[in-house]
């Protein structure tokens, strides 16, 4: 897992990027200029699609944790390593701005 840095800092998806719903699945596809430069479609669970939601505008990891354990009734601990687990995968994927 690639160390997630800076987590006051927000981060939000890059342009180019839109969740859209294909065939029942919700998915992270690259639009325009993208299309060319990114190989593959990201899937995504609920929880997944919940933080791409606050990540649209724009969100830092600590108020994520917190609307995680909100949403999903869960602990700060898992809240924090699924959030974190996101923002790796998007940073992989190179479609994250911090």
């Amino acid at each position: 897992m690639i160390p997630v840095t800076d987590e006051e800092c927000s981060m939000k998806i890059k342009e180019g990027f839109i969740l859209r719903k294909i065939a029942n699945s919700d998915m992270v596809v690259p639009i325009g200029n993208n299309i060319a430069d990114f190989n593959g479609i990201i899937s995504l669970n609920g929880s997944a699609v919940f933080l791409s939601k606050h990540l649209q505008e724009g969100s830092e990891i600590p108020l994520m944790v917190k609307a995680m354990m909100e949403e999903y009734n869960i602990s700060s601990e898992i809240a924090q390593e699924d959030t974190e687990h996101f923002i790796t995968t998007l940073k992989q994927a190179n479609i994250l701005e911090v």
